[in-house]
C-alpha cells in the first residue's frame, strides 16, 4: 500500500449513530494518552494533544474516551486540545468503571453515582451535551433499570444525546432497551477474538453502532513469521493495518477506534481505511486467523 498520498479517515465510509450523528466509520480511542497502566498523566501531554489535533486533521470525526482512564486526565486533555470543537465532531464518553490504581478497574452503577459523574464529564470535556454516552460495565450489584433510569432525565434534561452500553450479551442489551433507547455496543473484538460475534451480527440486524475496543490483533497471531504477518507483508500493510481494514469489511455498522498515544502510528491506523483486499484474500486470512 505504498503511497505519497495522505489517507483520511473519509476513505473508511460514513456511519450515523442514532439518527443523526454522521461520522467517518475510523474513530480515534483515548485510552493510550494516559500514564502507563491507564493511570495517571501521559509522560508528554502536549504530545498527547498533538495526537487529538492531528486525528481531526485526518478526518476523524468521532473520539471515544472515558472518565475512568487516568481517571479524568483522557476527557482533560481532549478538552484543553480540541475546545472549541470542529463542526461535526463527536465525542463518546463512558462512566460506571471506577479506578484503584494502574490496571484496576470496579464497576459502580448506583444512579447518584453516574449522574455525579456526567456532571464531570461535561465540565472536563468543555462541553454541554455528552454526543454518546456509554454505560461502561453494568454493576452486577445495581438493577441496570437504576443505572440507565438516571441517565434518561439527563438525556431528557439535554446533557446527553445517545446512550449506549459496553461488554454485554445481546438479552442484556434487549433489558437495556426497555428502559431507555441503545444506539451502540462497545465490546472487545478483533480478526484474533470474535467471542462477541453474535453481538456483532445484533447491532448489524438492528443497526446499532458497534464499537470494537481492542481492534487490533494480539499474541500468537501476529508474531513475525506467521499467518497474518505473512499476509500483512503481501499486501504492504502493517499488521495494524490489517486488523482494522478487516473489521471496517466485517459490518457496515462497525466504528474501529484504534488507539495510540504516536502521531506516526494514528497516521498509520488511519491509513487503514485504503487497504483494499479481494473476497477471496479476507477468507484465507479469517481462516488462518482462527
Amino acid at each position: 500500500m505504498a503511497t505519497s498520498e495522505v489517507v483520511t479517515a473519509n476513505a473508511s465510509g460514513t456511519l450515523t449513530i442514532g439518527g443523526d450523528l454522521k461520522v467517518n466509520r475510523l474513530g480515534y480511542g483515548a485510552m493510550r494518552i494516559t500514564g502507563k497502566g491507564i493511570w495517571g498523566e501521559p509522560q508528554d501531554p502536549e504530545t498527547a494533544k498533538k495526537v487529538l489535533r492531528r486525528a481531526v486533521e485526518l478526518g476523524v470525526n468521532f473520539i471515544d474516551t472515558a472518565d475512568s482512564y487516568g481517571p479524568e486526565v483522557s476527557e482533560r486533555l481532549i478538552g484543553e486540545a480540541l475546545a472549541p470543537y470542529a463542526d461535526g465532531v463527536v465525542i463518546a464518553t463512558k462512566a460506571g468503571l471506577t479506578r484503584q490504581g494502574p490496571d484496576k478497574w470496579l464497576p459502580v452503577g448506583r444512579p447518584e453515582y453516574l449522574q455525579q459523574q456526567v456532571e464531570m464529564s461535561l465540565r472536563r470535556l468543555k462541553r454541554e451535551r455528552i454526543d454518546l454516552w456509554q454505560l461502561h460495565r453494568i454493576d452486577p450489584k445495581v438493577p441496570v433499570e437504576e443505572s440507565l433510569g438516571v441517565i434518561k432525565k439527563m438525556q431528557e434534561q439535554g446533557k446527553i444525546g445517545h446512550v449506549g452500553l459496553s461488554e454485554v450479551k445481546p438479552r442484556e442489551i434487549d433489558q437495556a432497551r426497555k428502559v431507555i433507547d441503545i444506539v451502540s455496543v462497545q465490546n472487545l473484538y478483533n480478526i484474533g477474538d470474535r467471542t462477541h460475534e453474535d453481538v456483532v451480527d445484533y447491532c448489524t440486524k438492528h443497526g446499532l453502532a458497534f464499537i470494537p475496543w481492542f481492534p487490533v490483533a494480539a499474541g500468537k497471531l501476529t508474531q513475525p513469521g506467521g499467518k497474518l504477518d505473512a499476509a500483512a507483508k503481501r499486501h504492504g500493510v502493517t499488521l495494524s493495518q490489517l486488523s482494522i481494514a478487516w473489521l471496517l469489511r466485517r459490518s457496515a455498522v462497525m466504528l474501529p477506534i484504534p488507539g495510540t498515544s504516536s502521531v506516526e502510528h494514528l497516521e498509520e491506523n488511519v491509513a487503514a481505511a485504503s487497504v483494499k483486499l479481494s473476497d477471496a484474500e479476507w477468507k484465507e486470512i479469517e481462516q488462518s486467523a482462527k
